[in-house]
């Protein structure tokens, strides 16, 4: 369950996220709509930030926790957050409650975005065609 573009070892941080990609089923291609499911216990993805591209998230559903930089809040059905690109405040989302978690996330589609991963050896930069290229810090590629 919870396909992701994360290498090995950082996969299993997302095991039990479901991501169903609304916008790309309909082709949309300015931004991206997804309908996220965590389980208990489940994260949204990695902590991070982006460089060019907003996120905007709508809790549908349950009661996660907010990781912004160094601080947490509650959040609840109806709630919603944005994470501004380029100001290199990390964020994540965490179900830590017994009930699966629901939201929407969207982004926008800014191409030559990088994503930071500061508690992480790991750092994502998309190329041209819009291909995720995930490399060590130091710039070294994961080896498959």
């Amino acid at each position: 369950m919870g396909k992701t573009i994360y290498p090995e070892p950082h996969t299993a941080i997302v095991k039990g996220r479901l991501k169903r990609k609304l916008g790309d089923y309909f082709g949309l291609t300015q931004f991206g709509v997804n309908l996220t499911e965590l389980l208990p216990g489940a994260v949204s993805a990695l902590i991070h930030s982006h460089s060019k591209q907003d996120e905007f998230i709508w809790i549908v559903s349950g009661s996660p926790i907010l990781v912004l930089g160094e601080q947490e809040f509650p959040l609840s059905p109806g709630d919603c957050y944005g994470f501004k690109a380029g100001t290199g405040i990390a964020h994540q989302l965490a179900n830590r409650s017994p009930e699966t978690v629901t939201y929407l996330e969207i982004g926008d589609r800014t191409p030559g975005d990088e994503v930071e991963y500061p508690n992480d050896d790991l750092k994502a930069t998309q190329s041209t065609n819009g291909e995720w290229i995930l490399t060590h810090k130091d710039g070294r590629p994961y080896s498959n």
